[in-house]
């Protein structure tokens, strides 16, 4: 099973394009059954493989989230977990690169 993000937000699905557009991560997103609830698109993206170091793509991820969080499409309504191969979750909300490594590492 590959490693998931679960992204919920009123722009999810350019948020997940960013992320699978990443250098070093190959991965595909849709839209997560369910659709939009409240003006807040879910979507889900998978991640299928890693190329170039997990600390790198830990790093780049931590910097993806930020950067989502601070647009104004992001803002309160950002929400990102990741779900590990093992089925651990991790919401990037105060997640750490390390904790994200750690989590990438399933993979």
């Amino acid at each position: 099973m590959p490693i998931q993000f679960a992204i919920e937000g009123t722009n999810a699905e350019e948020a997940a394009g960013t992320l699978t557009e990443i250098p070093g991560i190959t991965g595909t997103w849709e839209s997560a059954a369910g659709g939009q609830k409240e003006g807040i698109l879910a979507t889900i993206a998978t991640v299928v493989g890693i190329v170039g170091g997990m600390v790198s793509a830990a790093d780049q991820i931590h910097k993806w989230y930020a950067e989502y969080k601070k647009s104004k499409s992001g803002g309160e309504s950002a929400k990102v977990i990741i779900i590990g191969k093992d089925g651990k979750r991790l919401s990037l909300e105060g997640a750490t690169s390390e904790q994200i490594q750690k989590v990438l590492e399933t993979l």
